[in-house]
């Protein structure tokens, strides 16, 4: 069963995610890391847990989820995996990221594209692939059913749900993204969101003031 260790990196205190299981490989989602100090913490976790990374994915291509899209790539060698309906928000950040202050290296283009089903494994650990758009054209969502939780990207925040004022954005969308796709989890599933604590899904269905 995967273990999850999550990373607040950049200005936009985006969660970098890894998993990693028994065998020792692990998938890196989200790599926002920015600064060196970011980046060495997450390289100094892999090196001290003796983890092998095999896979790198993003759940969707806005500036603050991939700044670190071309270190892991040249640290580990590993092209990013995500659905090709973001592709074009991937391509836009080269020209918005300075704008916003950041110095971005490009990141590498992906060999293969993830669909909007199935599944995606490493080591000894299977990820579903959930579809759900709304903040972002073709986001992706995470879970891994024998560990019960999703690494959910700017879809669903505790309290909260992703913005939908950004280019490819639909609120509507969004929300039914959420109630269709993530409210069919189980109400224990853990959300390790894109930004912010985890939460559950029972809790926002519960607790959450936009649902």
């Amino acid at each position: 069963m995967a273990t999850i260790k999550v990373f607040e990196n950049n200005p936009y205190q985006e969660n970098t995610c890894i998993l990693y299981d028994d065998t020792l490989e692990c998938a890196i989602i989200d790599p926002g890391m920015y600064t060196a100090a970011e980046q060495n913490a997450v390289v100094n976790f892999i090196k001290e847990k003796g983890l092998k990374p095999v896979l790198l994915l993003n759940t969707h291509c806005h500036v603050d989820h991939v700044l670190g899209n071309k270190f892991v790539f040249d640290q580990y060698g590993l092209k990013p995996k995500f659905h090709k309906g973001e592709s074009e928000v991937l391509e836009a950040v080269i020209a918005y990221a300075p704008a916003m202050g950041f110095k971005y290296d490009a990141s590498p283009i992906p060999d293969e594209y993830l669909s909007e089903t199935g599944t995606i494994s490493f080591g000894n650990t299977q990820l579903e692939l959930v579809f759900a758009p709304g903040h972002s054209p073709a986001h992706l969502c995470y879970y891994d059913r024998d560990a019960n939780l999703l690494v959910g990207g700017d879809v669903l925040f505790r309290n909260s749900i992703g913005r939908t004022d950004l280019p490819g954005g639909n609120y509507s969308t969004l929300v039914k993204s959420i109630g269709e796709k993530l409210f069919a989890l189980p109400d224990d599933c853990t959300v390790y969101p894109g930004h912010g604590p985890e939460t559950t899904i029972g809790y926002e269905k519960q607790h959450n003031p936009y649902l």
